[in-house]
């Protein structure tokens, strides 16, 4: 029985002296302060994919990171006021998405390094001096988007073999999208289209484009994304409904809202792939060391509820080359 008893007080005198080294090791696991400036509003789901990427490095909210949260909420006037906030933070490093957002990140620090989920054309757009070697405190991942442009009218024109004439809603303020918009114009010949583009900033200038392409009627629309037109895709999406027009969207949030088809990189798995270089960053990589990666996932999606809709009859061929059909 004393036996016993002194095996228990060594076990607990053990356990008592391994309190403090339990709780040193907790103190030395330092908690890193991550920023985000998003387009849109919560719950969304670019956001979503991130953390499941930081998650799958090891990193979770509140034990060994803190996020600190500012949503532009479709207003991308906001971007530099957020983005000062941010930079006046003790952040170790800040996360973005869309052109003007990273611009505005850009400008307010040149310390805090900085990830962008996707951008148009980083070298274009001047946040990198080059894909290999971005430097600065600036890297990511790029959209190639403009590279994409004249393949999605060659889909729109198979969708829709007599769409001769189609209008682009993009908006102007944004110089990624600029770059897009040129891309396509140059690809436009070979694909035996005219384009119409009506140049958008505000609200009022959506509205104003709907009066005009409800005249002068296209055959089809091509919608590139960014924080705005996201921001009304219920607006943009409606509308080409109400006046039975095909559109084509870079992003499958579109057809979320009910719109025709999508084709482009999968920008969830951009986001999710973004955490991998916040944990190289947070290891002690420099940004402007870190290439800027190309998406690897593109997705062409269908949604055949709007095509009946339509009355439009989507190939079968032209069904078998989606990575999904919504029925």
């Amino acid at each position: 029985m004393l036996d016993v008893r002194r095996r228990e007080f060594i076990t607990l005198l053990g356990s008592a002296a391994a309190w403090p080294v339990v709780a040193r090791a907790q103190q030395r696991e330092r908690v890193r302060r991550i920023g985000l400036l998003w387009p849109g509003a919560p719950p969304d789901k670019w956001d979503t994919a991130f953390r499941e990427g930081l998650r799958t490095h090891g990193y979770v909210e509140g034990r060994n990171i803190l996020l600190e949260y500012r949503w532009a909420e479709g207003n991308q006037e906001r971007f530099p006021v957020l983005a000062e906030e941010l930079a006046r933070l003790p952040l170790d490093v800040i996360v973005t998405l869309s052109a003007p957002a990273i611009l505005a990140v850009k400008q307010a620090t040149t310390t805090i390094p900085i990830v962008f989920a996707g951008t148009s054309d980083p070298v274009r757009t001047g946040f990198a001096a080059s894909l290999a070697r971005p430097g600065g405190n600036l890297t990511g991942l790029s959209l190639m988007a403009p590279d994409l442009a004249g393949k999605r009218l060659e889909l729109i024109k198979s969708a829709v073999p007599g769409a001769s004439r189609i209008a682009m809603l993009w908006n102007a303020s944004d110089q990624g999208m600029a770059i897009r918009v040129k891309k396509a114009q140059l690809a436009a010949p070979a694909v035996h289209v005219t384009l119409l583009s009506p140049e958008l900033r505000t609200l009022a200038d959506l509205e104003s484009a709907f009066v005009t392409l409800t005249a002068d009627r296209p055959d089809a629309l091509l919608v590139f994304v960014d924080p705005f037109t996201v921001s009304h895709r219920k607006r943009i999406v409606d509308f080409a409904a109400a006046n039975r027009l095909p559109a084509i969207y870079e992003d499958r949030v579109f057809l979320d809202a009910g719109g025709l088809m999508s084709y482009g990189p999968s920008i969830e798995d951009i986001c999710r792939r973004a955490a991998t270089y916040v944990d190289k960053i947070l290891k002690g990589a420099k940004p402007g060391d870190l290439p800027i990666e190309q998406p690897t996932k593109f997705e062409l999606i269908i949604n055949l509820k709007t095509a009946r809709a339509l009355d439009l009859e989507i190939p079968l061929q032209f069904q078998q080359l989606a990575d999904e059909v919504i029925e």
